[in-house]
């Protein structure tokens, strides 16, 4: 990580405690000047994050305008509660005590002066010029590429292929909310289906509203079907594969007869176009009961859709 100890010396010796991300933020914040739009900041943050030696601290979805990092908004709501940066919707800026404890840092000094002071929407056309893929969905790709053919060829080349597998499941057990959405997105899911009895977690990103809302962000329709989940007292002693097992076989035998409306549901959602990802918090399928209920689609529906665990 590029931001200096000091830094981290002169927030502590105030009582405050933050993580390496956010003293990153801090960081790009004052190496371009104590002041920058959310637009330039995020796609300044992304370029930061695609150098060799930053650890990829942050990761990235392709959104309305680009690479946009969830993640960071977290981060930065934490700042602001902290005073060290102003709640503002359209600005990354320092408060007084904001600037009065950081230390500026020689290397991220360099990486902004690398930049050579590109902004606005020439900084959102490099980004994209070099990084196709997080402009797959981008609204103004079109208009800020206009006439250079190559690098809207290149982008169409990012986007996902179509593909047989109208269902899908994913766990988000090891993963960032930006990493389990470019997962959806380069699957060409477009219907996120929940299926945990209590869609809460202590995970960044995964409880139901987050996550939910990250989905939107995105274009992917999320649903939460909750009577297809396992209590979490049913839950508390699983040790070992065979402990798993033994669950998964008596709801499949005793519990998922009784919610044929909840697949007929997701069934409906297929038949319609649509492709579906079931998702819970484990991230091997055979550890959750998610592949049940993609063994009973698959039963109840005479082996149409042909399950893909991502």
């Amino acid at each position: 990580m590029a931001v200096r100890t000091a830094m981290s010396i002169s927030l502590s010796s105030e009582g405050i405690s933050l993580s390496d991300r956010q003293r990153l933020l801090l960081g790009i914040l004052d190496a371009f000047g104590g002041l920058l739009g959310n637009q330039d900041f995020q796609k300044v943050l992304f370029l930061y994050c695609q150098e060799p030696d930053s650890g990829r601290p942050y990761e990235f979805v392709p959104y309305k305008r680009g690479a946009f990092s969830f993640t960071s908004y977290a981060d930065r709501r934490k700042l602001i509660a902290l005073g060290l940066i102003e709640e503002n919707e359209h600005y990354w800026r320092f408060t007084d005590k904001g600037r009065n404890s950081v230390q500026s840092d020689i290397l991220l000094t360099a990486f902004a002066r690398s930049l050579d002071g590109l902004r606005g929407d020439d900084l959102v056309a490099d980004t994209y010029r070099r990084f196709p893929f997080y402009a797959t969905r981008s609204e103004i790709a079109s208009k800020l590429l206009r006439g250079d053919h190559e690098a809207l060829a290149r982008i169409e080349a990012a986007k996902s292929k179509e593909d047989s597998k109208s269902l899908l499941t994913i766990g988000y057990e090891g993963r960032s909310l930006e990493a389990y959405l470019n997962l959806l997105l380069k699957a060409r899911v477009n219907v996120l289906c929940d299926v945990r009895r209590n869609p809460i977690s202590r995970k960044y990103g995964f409880a139901k509203s987050t996550l939910a809302n990250a989905c939107a962000g995105v274009g992917i329709w999320y649903e939460h079907l909750p009577e297809l989940g396992i209590s979490s007292d049913q839950r508390q002693e699983l040790k070992s594969q065979s402990d798993y097992d033994r669950l998964f076989e008596e709801y499949e035998r005793v519990y998922l007869p009784t919610q044929t409306q909840a697949l007929k549901t997701i069934q409906t959602w297929i038949e319609h176009g649509q492709r579906v990802a079931l998702t819970c918090y484990e991230l091997h399928p055979h550890q959750c009961h998610r592949h049940c209920v993609s063994e009973a689609m698959e039963a109840l529906f005479q082996n149409r859709f042909g399950a893909q665990h991502l």
